[in-house]
């Protein structure tokens, strides 16, 4: 696995990565812990030193990581997030990005993962109660005391970024982005090419929508929030999408590789210091999405795709509205 630099941060991490959150959280339920801690550590023996997990996702979550990390101390970079109430009501997501907040339960963190430092820290989603100067500044003081090696920031906005990053070096951006979630070309990517600042992109496969599994007749099970939550996974607008699927397909075969590692191949392709991160709970989908990184797609290619993309409307939201409140700011 080749590695890439996230901007001009100095982190250096494998050209893939791996989104913990679904072993846990937001698919359904949750994989067992034995064999979600050998998913992970599979992951870092095919190559893979860029591992992500949250806070919101659970203690688990960041526990399982770290479990399976903990052999490879220092091989591997850690991300996770802050920026909610974890003492909230459960079934409430409270943002929470006061000092003394992010003070608290980044200890929690630190002892989850089972590690001195975690390498990026993002906050999670701006809070608007706080200033984000103040975030930033707290951040810097966990940098100084070793509590934390590198700042970065979720679904933030251009002019929260800048502020940001003047306070503390933002090492990289994390927001949706895809083959049919492009929305950070317009201001995020510029930004970050015009500041240093690494992207990673989460849902690469648009929540599994690219790999071709999905039609209007599959069925989510109990905690899958694409069956409740993401106005897309509605079976009216999967059917009206499935257009987008059938042009990755044909592309993806004409390179001899399947549709996911196309999707995954084509984000690789659009800078040098994109870095996606998708996630899976099975041996062979994270086998097959590892793939993507020997997928060539040449000038020509990507022309392709986008001219075929741009004639294809993409139907439904990408988040209810009360969701998508918390995303740009």
């Amino acid at each position: 696995m080749k590695k890439r630099a996230l901007g001009r941060s100095g982190l250096e991490v494998s050209s893939l990565g791996y989104g913990a959150m679904g072993l846990s959280h937001g698919y359904g339920a949750a994989t067992d812990r034995q064999e979600a801690v050998r998913l992970v550590r599979a992951a870092f023996e095919r190559g893979v030193t860029f591992f992500d997990t949250a806070q919101i996702y659970g203690a688990e979550n960041e526990e399982l990581v770290g479990e399976a990390l903990a052999p490879f101390r220092g091989q591997a970079v850690i991300a996770t997030k802050f920026g909610f109430d974890l003492d909230a009501p459960a079934g409430q997501q409270v943002l929470n990005s006061r000092p003394e907040n992010i003070r608290k339960v980044t200890e929690g963190s630190l002892r989850r993962l089972r590690v001195d430092a975690i390498d990026l820290y993002y906050q999670h989603r701006v809070d608007p109660d706080v200033p984000i100067e103040d975030v930033a500044g707290t951040v810097k003081q966990l940098i100084t005391e070793g509590k934390v090696r590198h700042f970065g920031l979720s679904e933030a906005g251009v002019a929260t970024l800048r502020r940001a990053h003047a306070v503390q070096s933002v090492a990289a951006v994390q927001s949706e982005y895809s083959l049919w979630w492009r929305e950070p070309e317009q201001v995020v990517l510029p930004a970050c090419e015009e500041l240093g600042i690494g992207f990673v992109p989460f849902s690469p496969l648009g929540k599994g929508f690219l790999t071709g599994k999905i039609t209007e007749s599959t069925e989510f099970g109990s905690g899958d929030m694409r069956g409740t939550t993401f106005p897309r996974f509605s079976p009216e607008n999967i059917r009206a999408n499935q257009a987008f699927v059938d042009f990755i397909q044909q592309v993806a075969a004409k390179k001899g590789a399947t549709p996911a590692q196309l999707a995954l191949a084509w984000l690789i392709a659009q800078k040098p210091w994109i870095v996606p991160i998708p996630g899976t709970t099975k041996l062979h989908r994270l086998e097959e999405n590892l793939g993507a990184a020997e997928v060539e797609l040449s000038p020509d290619d990507l022309r392709e795709i986008d001219a075929a993309a741009e004639r294809i409307t993409i139907h439904g939201d990408r988040y209810p509205a009360h969701l998508q409140a918390r995303v740009g700011r």
